[in-house]
């Protein structure tokens, strides 16, 4: 019996990202869980956003983003800028506070993968990822 290659690549998604969250929730990285750490590296990579368009980018309900954000700004980790068109919106920026934090939590996490792939060939390394960019870019196509 063969097995496709996407049953393999789904069973071995599944176990990278349990171990993962495991490794990076047993270790001591930081104040952040994974939400906080993905948004607040989207709004230090791209720059500010509102929730909309954060909510549009991790593929989330509008709410959830908003709950999300509302206990990143509670921490001191982002801060509203008021929209000058509607006074309702705002988009989030990233505190000096948020940033450290984030640059915090970035270097204890790839410090970890950097142990994970000390047995592996620069070219590998090189090669796996470039087909995990490839394969998160599938989701926005």
């Amino acid at each position: 019996m063969t097995i496709h290659p996407a049953e393999t690549i789904e069973v071995e998604l599944t176990i990278l990202m349990r171990r993962f969250l495991a490794a990076t929730t047993n270790k001591k990285v930081g104040n952040l869980d994974r939400s906080a750490y993905l948004l607040l590296h989207q709004i230090s990579s791209y720059g500010s956003a509102g929730v909309k368009a954060l909510a549009e980018e991790f593929h989330l309900d509008m709410s959830t983003i908003s709950r999300q954000t509302a206990a990143l700004e509670q921490k001191g980790y982002v801060y509203r800028i008021p929209d000058p068109q509607d006074g309702r919106a705002y988009s989030l920026q990233i505190t000096e506070f948020g940033a450290k934090e984030l640059a915090s939590n970035k270097q204890v996490r790839f410090e970890l993968v950097m142990e994970l792939l000390q047995e592996w060939s620069l070219d590998d390394q090189m090669k796996f990822g470039e087909l995990l960019s490839k394969f998160n870019r599938t989701f926005l196509e």
